[in-house]
């Protein structure tokens, strides 16, 4: 699969975000603020994780239709991928 500049930007962003909280613990800063970076890193996870499963399932449709294939079993692998992803 091809991954846009879009969703390679998201995980860089995120990769900046751990590194942020790893200066924070090496510099001692408050438990709350350091759970309150970790919630908006696992937040930003959820929703790429759910972009990279939506763009996948719309052009495995797309082909599946072309084909004259039922769409059924790549929705319900889509649903499953995201709720595995939480």
């Amino acid at each position: 699969m091809d991954y846009d500049a879009q969703v390679k930007n998201r995980v860089k962003r995120i990769e900046g975000q751990i590194r942020g909280v790893l200066r924070m613990m090496e510099e001692e800063k408050e438990c709350r603020d350091v759970v309150t970076q970790l919630s908006a890193i696992r937040s930003a996870l959820d929703r790429t994780a759910a972009l990279i499963v939506s763009s996948n399932l719309e052009k495995c449709i797309r082909e599946s239709n072309e084909n004259g294939e039922s769409s059924e079993e790549l929705i319900k692998e889509a649903v499953n991928l995201l709720v595995k992803s939480r």
